[in-house]
This record gives C-alpha cells, structure tokens and sequence, in this order.
C-alpha cells in the first residue's frame, strides 16, 4: 500500500496545481482573487467549505493520531494541506504512517 499512497500523493499534488497554475495564469497571482474565483458560487463554495472542513478534520485526526504514537509528525502534512491541497497531503499521510509503521515493526511488513 505504500507505493499506491504515494503514486497518489503525487497525483494529488499535480492534479490541483493543474488547475491553478490556469487560475493564476489567467488572472495573476493575487491571494483575494483566487479566494473570490473559489466562492463564486454557491456550487463551488460549497465544494471549497466541505474541502475547508475535511481539512480541519484531518488535521484533529493526525494531531491524535501523534499523540497516541501512532503517526508522523503533522507539520510536513499540514504544510502540504495548506500549499498543495487535501489531494496530496492525505495520501502523503498515509505512505508516511504506513512507512513509519513498517520500520517500527519489520516482521510484519
């Protein structure tokens, strides 16, 4: 599974960026523009508001998951949650976990 995490951070990663490197070539760089293109209607503030707050929740659930010892440190993924998007940062998590999983426990990997 960790190769398939990973194949799918990068794809996440990539297929978000597709689309704002159109957004920012289009209309240049400004931060106020891209969170207004984001809510221009309500279809499209819906879809950002439910990516906004699963988001949050995946942020509570790594922050748990750490303090229980069981996942990575959710800095590098809160980082790539906020520059890349959820797309990348949730399967980077998980290649992350099951990488640290796998050297903590090598007999059943």
């Amino acid at each position: 599974m960790k190769t398939l995490y990973l194949i799918l951070a990068i794809v996440g990663a990539a297929l978000p960026y597709a689309f704002f490197l159109q957004h920012f070539s289009s209309e240049g760089s400004s931060l106020s523009g891209f969170v207004s293109a984001v809510f221009v209607n309500p279809a499209a503030g819906g879809l950002a508001a439910d990516l906004l707050f699963s988001s949050f929740v995946f942020w509570i659930f790594m922050i748990q998951q750490r303090r229980r010892a069981k996942g990575p440190n959710p800095i590098l993924f809160v980082l790539l949650n906020l520059l890349i998007g959820l797309s990348c940062a949730f399967p980077a998590y998980l290649y992350a976990r099951e990488r640290k999983e796998t050297e903590s426990n090598p007999v059943t990997a």
